[in-house]
């Protein structure tokens, strides 16, 4: 059975400026998404419905709900922290 085990970034604290970088990288996730999405035949429905293949996602990042762009920032900060924790130095 597959026991997921990433690393623990619970003890890191990510810069205001980190933090600006990983909306950045959320919106870039969700666009990223959106692409693969409209390529395989994806598009915009008010209700998700697979059989159709529409999403109600396929919108800019800025109008998707907090809900879904939580999802994204989750993923952003995760990598970034992760970086942090490795010992990376993200600069400028």
């Amino acid at each position: 059975m597959y026991k997921p085990e990433p690393v623990n970034t619970d003890g890191i604290e990510l810069s205001d400026e980190l933090k600006a970088l990983g909306e950045v990288l959320a919106e870039h996730v969700h666009d990223v998404w959106a692409v693969g999405r409209i390529n395989s035949g994806w598009t915009y429905g008010e209700k998700r419905d697979d059989d159709k293949k529409q999403t109600p996602c396929l919108v800019p990042y800025g109008d998707l709900p907090e809900s879904e762009k939580e999802y994204d920032r989750n993923t952003a900060y995760g990598t970034l922290k992760l970086l942090v924790a490795l010992g990376y130095r993200i600069t400028k």
